[in-house]
């Protein structure tokens, strides 16, 4: 069978593609404009025989699969993902690195700006379920992602809450909650290294929030306070909250700057 195909479209996420892995560009297209600007990765191409093509805009639409496909394309397999294994969240943990666990996130534009803050904070280990309500890393992913998923390792497990309660022998596994959780500020940002285990955020689906078993194996609920206005934020501008909350602050897993220097 052949391998399935992905268009990766945009600049920034060619250019990203080729600089993390130029052999896994297959073909290449652009309009004239951008083409101008692809001198580096069309002699690369052509180094390795592969195609690249000036095409019109109808084409290149074509190519794309949508309007928005920002001048270029880069046609690569798509990728497959296994679970994580119990000594990958012992080594993730030792070394304090991020993780974040997405129970059905429907919404690929949704998951292409996650992505995008999780690459922009330093979060590579990304855990989806195998669920038909999960978007998949596609298309709109990486458009979306500008770059990011060529700095973001996606991993695919059979069932969340079962993961969780594995992954709980070596992290925090915080999860989401519109309601009866715990405000944002009760988990510091500062987190001495060696007193407490690194923590996983767990963002729940855009409508339905985190499910019910998958709630009840988090550790603990929390949840951004707000004005009241609304009830609650989109989940691609909560997961930027929360990563920089958790992740973000300079350090790596929520550890400050000013704790490496002491």
């Amino acid at each position: 069978m052949k391998p399935r195909e992905l268009a990766v479209c945009g600049l920034p996420a060619v250019r990203a593609l080729f600089a993390r892995d130029a052999a896994a560009i297959q073909r290449l297209y652009f309009d004239y404009p951008t083409g101008r600007r692809l001198g580096v990765i069309c002699r690369a191409l052509a180094a390795a025989r592969r195609i690249y093509r000036c095409v019109e805009p109808a084409e290149l639409e074509k190519v794309a699969g949508t309007v928005h496909h920002g001048g270029v394309v880069a046609v690569i397999a798509a990728r497959e993902w296994r679970a994580p294994r119990p000594e990958d969240l012992r080594r993730w943990a030792h070394h304090r690195e991020p993780l974040l666990l997405l129970d059905r996130i429907g919404n690929a534009h949704n998951l292409g700006a996650i992505v995008r803050t999780a690459a922009f904070f330093g979060v590579a280990h990304i855990v989806i379920p195998d669920d038909p309500e999960q978007a998949l890393p596609g298309e709109a992913t990486y458009r979306i992602a500008e770059g990011g998923m060529e700095h973001v390792e996606f991993f695919r497990v059979a069932a969340l809450p079962e993961f969780i309660r594995a992954a709980r022998a070596f992290y925090e596994v915080v999860g989401t909650a519109v309601r009866g959780a715990t405000p944002l500020p009760a988990i510091p940002a500062s987190r001495p290294r060696g007193a407490m285990r690194p923590v996983a955020l767990v963002l729940g689906n855009e409508e339905r929030g985190l499910g019910a078993e998958v709630a009840a194996a988090c550790e603990r609920l929390v949840t951004i306070p707000g004005g009241g206005a609304v009830e609650s934020l989109n989940v691609a501008a909560a997961s930027a909250i929360l990563i920089h909350h958790l992740f973000g602050r300079g350090g790596v897993a929520g550890r400050p700057v000013a704790e490496e220097s002491q």
